[in-house]
């Protein structure tokens, strides 16, 4: 008998007189919770997503559709970016006005050939207000995973407010848990034990939001 068998041995002999429960989770737990907190409008909510994501120190821009493109270039130029990492699915539009070398997000791509890209740019699945949290889940125009985790400056573009709910819970329901999902606020950081901060650990060092006014 291995380990993993006595565990579980141990694990049927504690349930043993415990009465079967056929409920369906869905059932078994409770969703009585509040779905947000307060009551704001769509405004008020898009406020209160670039207020948090200020306060987790990722750096909020604003445009509309119009301006998108000439606003992400202006950021890849000011970061002097000589590689931007693209998504397969992402609005060739939106890097229309740059000239930086474009890199594929190719699954033979090796963690040392992803350092060295300069940025990367993407969408998100969903951006949540109350948390401060934008959501990728791996769809066509937010790539691989590793692409928004190895890069050390990651540009993502927010639909408002079609993108943006106020709550985790409604956010949940945007999303499919099938997915990979990438949950980020701010940018990527930790404290030792002296709370001295490190950014970029296990992420981007810079995180740069752009929230677009959709027409």
């Amino acid at each position: 008998m291995n380990s993993r068998e006595r565990i579980l041995g141990r694990v049927r002999r504690a349930l043993a007189d415990v009465p079967r429960d056929d409920t369906a989770y869905e059932q078994a737990v409770s969703r009585d919770y509040a779905r947000e907190h307060g009551d704001r409008s769509v405004e008020e909510t898009v406020e209160l997503l670039a207020e948090n994501l200020a306060d987790y120190r990722a750096i909020v821009h604003r445009t509309d559709t119009e301006g998108l493109a000439g606003l992400i270039t202006g950021l890849l130029e000011k970061r002097g970016s000589a590689s931007v990492l693209v998504p397969p699915g992402l609005d060739e539009g939106w890097l229309s006005q740059t000239g930086v070398t474009r890199v594929a997000d190719r699954a033979e791509s090796t963690p040392h050939e992803l350092d060295r890209v300069d940025s990367v740019v993407t969408a998100c699945a969903v951006a949540i207000a109350e948390t401060g949290t934008i959501v990728l889940d791996g769809s066509p125009d937010q790539g691989r995973r590793r692409i928004t985790l190895v890069p050390d400056h990651h540009i993502c573009v927010v639909r408002v407010p079609g993108q943006v709910v106020s709550s985790v819970p409604q956010g949940l329901e945007r999303l499919d848990p099938a997915r990979p999902l990438t949950w980020i606020s701010g940018p990527s950081a930790t404290s030792d034990i002296e709370l001295d901060r490190v950014e970029g650990v296990h992420g981007p060092r810079t995180l740069e939001v752009i929230l677009v006014s959709e027409d």
